[in-house]
């Protein structure tokens, strides 16, 4: 009768008084005094928690979404929008030296567990796309995202050095989801645009029509010679015809200065 006794607690205490890492994630034991003891727990371990408590911390893919920014560009113009995705993994063997060592407030806490340096990280990342910004004008910060996105990551990535936190927090990736400039100075461009596409036309028309004066004055000022020269070409025109037997006409002088065909 003890063996199914011992079945019966070890299973009681398996549902209400043990907790099991999930893939992703890494746990902290907290004793009674609230103080982290012994190592990381990996994730598939059962840990029981009927003594102490078991706190489980996600450090893989974790993802800081900053939206609905107005950063300033080099012309001093805000942008309607900016948001940026940024995603970064926690190395397991320093989650207890991070939640120990580290501010509170540098972490986030959720249903879903601790995440580790998350604030921190924010406002790094957010340090860094004000600056990164920061050097194009309005105009053309939208057609450099690459290289805003690079700007970050670097920044970022540099700040983690300094503070020899870069073996312990791995950067991933960095993702601008939107760039969108003041709509005002957007306005005005289009308006510039248009009306330089406007004077090209109007330009070309008064092109058109000088370079049509300067025909009619040439016409004008050779106008006999241009006569003599058409009446020439017709009756030539019309002597090839009759000599391939195309044209079936009696050709006679008129005042011998050409070719009359009657018919």
């Amino acid at each position: 009768m003890k063996k199914p006794i011992i079945a019966l607690i070890i299973a009681a205490t398996l549902a209400t008084g043990c907790t099991r890492i999930e893939t992703g994630e890494v746990g902290v034991r907290l004793n009674a005094n609230k103080e982290i003891e012994g190592a990381e727990m990996l994730p598939g371990s059962w840990n029981q928690t009927l003594i102490g408590s078991v706190l489980e911390f996600p450090v893989r893919d974790i993802i800081i979404n900053i939206s609905d920014k107005k950063y300033q560009t080099s012309d001093s113009a805000a942008l309607d929008d900016f948001d940026v995705t940024f995603v970064y993994s926690i190395n397991p063997s320093s989650v207890s030296e991070l939640y120990s060592t580290k501010s509170r407030a540098f972490h986030a806490e959720s249903k879903e567990g601790v995440f580790l340096m998350y604030t921190y990280l924010e406002t790094l990342v957010n340090n860094a796309a004000y600056k990164a910004v920061r050097v194009y004008a309005a105009l053309e910060v939208a057609d450099k995202r690459e290289a805003v996105e690079k700007a970050i990551y670097e920044s970022v990535v540099e700040k983690l050095k300094a503070e020899k936190l870069d073996l312990a927090i791995v950067p991933g990736a960095v993702t601008v989801r939107s760039i969108m400039p003041n709509k005002e100075i957007l306005a005005s461009a289009t308006r510039y645009v248009s009306a330089q596409n406007e004077l090209r036309v109007k330009q070309t028309e008064v092109d058109i029509a000088k370079k049509e004066s300067e025909r009619m004055v040439a016409l004008s000022s050779n106008s006999t010679a241009s006569i003599a020269y058409m009446n020439a070409q017709a009756t030539l025109n019309i002597s090839e015809g009759i000599k391939n037997g195309k044209v079936q006409t009696i050709v006679v002088p008129s005042n011998m200065t050409g070719l009359m065909i009657s018919k």
